[in-house]
């Protein structure tokens, strides 16, 4: 298992193909959805299995927190903590940043997940790309 961290479209190829297959193609987000500017100014984590990307995440600066967004995980490598060592390392990250705040929109049927990582929902449930999402948040 390797983890690779880079910053911008550098090494893009690969966080986007996890993403593709996870987002565009399983839960039919709209690719003009998926791929969007902020890619250009966000880090982006991927987790390789004998040099496949597996599991790929998306950390945003914002002015007063951090913004994680569009974690997946391909299927075949599901249920094996592979989402958790994606968390862990972004989580491990923004503490290097000195970040004080993890902010993300947890699909409901994530939420789950992102509890057992102490991250706790906040406002009302909402429609993102035809899924439903919940605000949540982690302080460090």
């Amino acid at each position: 298992m390797e983890i690779k961290w880079s910053k911008g479209k550098e090494n893009f190829k690969d966080a986007s193909s996890v993403r593709y297959e996870v987002f565009v193609k399983e839960q039919n987000v709209p690719i003009e959805i998926e791929l969007d500017e902020l890619d250009d100014k966000a880090y982006h984590i991927v987790a390789y299995d004998k040099n496949q990307a597996i599991a790929v995440g998306r950390l945003l600066e914002k002015e007063k927190y951090y913004l994680v967004g569009r974690i997946a995980v391909l299927k075949e490598y599901r249920g094996k903590d592979y989402g958790n060592l994606i968390m862990k390392n972004i989580i491990k990250k923004v503490e290097e940043l000195n970040g004080k705040e993890i902010q993300l929109h947890a699909q409901m049927t994530a939420k789950g997940f992102y509890e057992k990582l102490g991250f706790e929902p906040f406002g009302d449930v909402f429609d993102e790309a035809n899924i439903k999402h919940i605000c949540m948040k982690k302080c460090l």
